[in-house]
């Protein structure tokens, strides 16, 4: 009997003491030419009130400033000349032929998010939901920002972006981008998969809030168990000008 007792005491102390277990923070070092950032989808149907998802993400959004957040990253990217990757979400009139789809995409299709004409019609493309949010076409359209080919689900399996970074020498990734569960998290794992270190920057994202659960909470901590770190824009923008 004392020994089952010691036993189980023991197994509670290590119990508790996983509970108190800090993760560790890699961390990660700016090299110029080597790190660029990547942003998911700025598009309106994410960060604008006019667009399809502000009733669900709106909330996040506005209380993380995302929009401001992602604007300074921009900012601070082009002004010390890191590149700039764009892995953008749009869905073409052959996308809604699928056969099957998840709950996710389920309702963008249903929304008609991120809807062009089709690939190489731009007609009603100009401040539709697909479209750059305003304030970042300067940034965007610069013809140094590289647009990748749209993500179809969410992670950047279906794109070129890995081919993009690998041949511009690029191994290290600052992430922010909508939404912060979905392509966000998305595109963490696999360039995680992928090789490259990544940090994602926790308030230059947000997430759907619904009846099943907040996906930006959800995503923040897989963002901490994955990542090399989790910084905020702050941070990130002073890591960024001191990197030089």
């Amino acid at each position: 009997m004392n020994a089952l007792i010691k036993m189980t005491a023991g197994l509670l102390l290590l119990s508790g003491a996983a509970a108190q277990a800090q993760l560790p923070d890699p961390g990660m070092e700016i090299v110029p030419g080597r790190t660029a950032l990547v942003v998911t989808d700025p598009q309106n149907d994410f960060l604008s009130p006019d667009g399809v998802a502000w009733g669900v993400v709106g909330k996040s959004v506005t209380e993380n400033n995302t929009v401001k957040n992602i604007d300074s990253l921009f900012s601070v990217a082009k002004a010390v000349d890191m590149p700039v990757f764009i892995s953008p979400h749009y869905y073409y009139p052959t996308d809604h032929g699928w056969k099957f789809e998840g709950a996710l995409e389920k309702l963008m299709h249903n929304i008609g998010m991120f809807d062009r004409k089709g690939h190489l019609d731009t007609h009603g493309f100009e401040g539709s939901g697909a479209d750059w949010l305003e304030q970042y076409k300067p940034y965007i359209n610069d013809g140094a920002t590289v647009v990748t080919n749209p993500h179809k689900v969410f992670g950047p399996e279906t794109n070129d972006l890995v081919l993009q970074l690998r041949k511009r020498g690029v191994d290290k990734v600052i992430l922010a981008g909508m939404s912060a569960n979905l392509c966000t998290e998305s595109h963490m794992r696999e360039l995680i998969e992928q090789g490259f270190e990544v940090v994602v920057v926790s308030d230059a994202t947000a997430a759907a809030q619904v009846a099943e659960g907040d996906g930006y909470q959800a995503a923040l901590v897989n963002f901490r168990f994955i990542a090399n770190s989790v910084w905020t824009t702050d941070q990130t923008v002073e890591k960024i000008q001191n990197s030089l």
